[in-house]
């Protein structure tokens, strides 16, 4: 069937991802073919200390992607859809939504970005002897509760941002495994969250007086394939307010973009890996067996089928370098050029090959916000050099792009090094690695380990999450979500992979001794300018 009638059919797959910067929709095939894409553009904002985006943003936004979505299929088909075969919602993973009975927002939306939760993260670390970072909802819940914040005793239902979106497109309370693995830890042979730990949870706060308990407000953590309602009449008018959605489309389980990711890349089997570098940065491991010992740098989630993953996530990535890439076009516009920004970052990026391995000497830390794998709750951008440092553009920009690596490497390295975890498949995907053969060799170096980047890879989240639809209308009878990735979506996938070069990792391994060394610099800017 040609894309044309199986849109018009309704035997498309959608998919929606809420990213940091961008809420993008892919529509496509049983095969994972691109039909159509939309998307709107946004960004969180510093209110009274708290990284957010409001409802108005998140319901806006999405209506706005969608009508991008629906732009895109009339122009190329000229026909608009009415139905799917599936649809997937999926965001930023982490974070903290909760409402009261009513369904009220009862706390502005504290994203994953949101470095306040140190003493509540400890704590819970020390009781369950299991890392839980700053940004899970189980770490914003339990310091909320210490604030003594006069919210907590109202809460009927706390969710991510992508559980939030399902809950209100199907009446469903439930999350998919992979970002449940982000709120609070999972137990990869139930795929539940852990219930010893649960129960710790419940007798730590029950002296509180709340009247609930963990399960009764979080959502049912489900696998990839499993039911997870439908659209709603409601929940297909906020998609589509023109009213040409019908309702009773199937809803896959909802995921975090660290789930999306593994589908993307074709990263869900033990041994695999992916990094995806974006405005955040984070690589994942599928593990073959636990890790030794908890460490604070590294994060246990899971596949959106249940398997167990080890994570390093850093906060900070390519926010700074768009910055400076900012910084480059106002200079061109002030010269009279029509500046491209497609083009600018190609080149700029390009320019970083011609850099020395080492940078030259300069050094930068790209701490827009805090940056707990290297311990800092916040941060200030800093460029660093000396008077024997090589300044020059190559340098610079190849220092920006190690910067944007270099918190994610310093956790790598314990998984590597430390741990001996083995990897046989690492894969690429983000906006860092969208110029060919830059960010993909940097990262190489980085990791000392060859790194993939697939030509699908651009497609990132959005084309995951649909993939994910996907495989809950068309896997066989008992088949997995690898095999069936295998069978129907990467069976003729191309790419390149690209082997770490001797001079860059003995460059990068360089540059990262400085920078862990300069650490002491980046914490007095702070001191000092915070």
């Amino acid at each position: 069937m040609d894309a044309k009638n199986l849109i018009a059919e309704g035997k498309s797959y959608l998919g929606i991802e809420f990213g940091s910067t961008r809420i993008k929709g892919v529509v496509i095939d049983d095969c994972g073919t691109v039909l159509a894409t939309g998307g709107h553009s946004w960004e969180n904002r510093l209110e009274d200390g708290i990284w957010t985006y409001t409802l108005d943003d998140i319901w806006g936004g999405l209506k706005d992607c969608y009508s991008d979505l629906l732009g895109d299929i009339k122009d190329k088909y000229g026909i608009m859809p009415t139905k799917f075969a599936s649809i997937g919602f999926s965001a930023m993973m982490h974070g903290y939504l909760a409402f009261d009975k009513d369904g009220k927002l009862l706390v502005p939306f504290r994203t994953w970005r949101n470095t306040i939760t140190e003493e509540a993260a400890a704590a819970l670390t020390k009781e369950f002897s299991f890392n839980i970072p700053q940004r899970w909802s189980i770490a914003h819940l339990y310091q909320a509760i210490l604030n003594k914040e006069e919210h907590v005793k109202d809460i009927d239902f706390v969710t991510t941002l992508a559980g939030y979106v399902h809950y209100m497109m199907t009446g469903k309370r439930v999350l998919g495994v992979g970002d449940a693995s982000g709120m609070f830890p999972i137990d990869s042979s139930t795929k539940d969250y852990d219930e010893t730990m649960v129960k710790k949870f419940d007798a730590l706060v029950a002296p509180c007086g709340f009247g609930w308990n963990l399960r009764g407000i979080f959502p049912k953590s489900i696998s990839a394939g499993e039911d997870a309602g439908t659209l709603t009449a409601e929940g297909a008018k906020l998609l589509d307010p023109s009213g040409s959605l019908e309702a009773g489309i199937p809803v896959c389980p909802p995921e975090g973009d660290a789930g999306t990711g593994m589908v993307a890349t074709n990263s869900v089997g033990l041994r695999t890996g992916n990094t995806s570098a974006g405005t955040s940065v984070f690589a994942m491991v599928v593990l073959e067996k636990p890790l030794s010992k908890v460490y604070e740098q590294i994060d246990m989630v899971t596949t959106p089928d249940g398997a167990a993953v080890a994570m390093v996530h850093c906060n900070n990535c390519t926010s700074e370098i768009n910055a400076w890439a900012n910084l480059f076009k106002e200079f061109g516009e002030m010269m009279g050029m029509n500046v491209d920004m497609n083009e600018l970052f190609t080149k700029l990026y390009s320019k970083a090959l011609d850099g020395d391995s080492d940078c030259g000497g300069l050094m930068s830390y790209n701490y827009i916000s805090g940056e707990p794998v290297t311990g800092f709750d916040k941060g200030a951008p800093l460029f660093v050099r000396t008077a024997e440092s090589k300044f020059n553009l190559g340098n610079v920009m190849r220092m920006h792009l190690y910067s944007a690596l270099a918190a994610l490497k310093s956790g790598l390295d314990i998984l590597i090094n430390d741990e001996g975890v083995k990897v046989d498949k690492m894969y690429g995907h983000g906006g860092y690695f969208k110029t060919k053969g830059v960010g993909q060799a940097f990262a190489a170096a980085a990791i000392h380990a060859p790194v993939s980047v697939m030509d699908t890879a651009g497609e990132g989240g959005p084309w995951g999450m649909a993939i994910l639809a996907s495989f809950a209308d068309g896997r066989k009878d008992g088949e997995n979500l690898e095999d069936f990735l295998a069978r129907k979506i990467f069976a003729d996938a191309k790419g390149s992979t690209l082997e770490p070069s001797a001079e860059d990792e003995k460059g990068f391994d360089s540059f990262m001794k400085t920078y862990i060394d300069g650490l002491k610099i980046e914490r007095a800017a702070v001191e000092v300018l915070l």
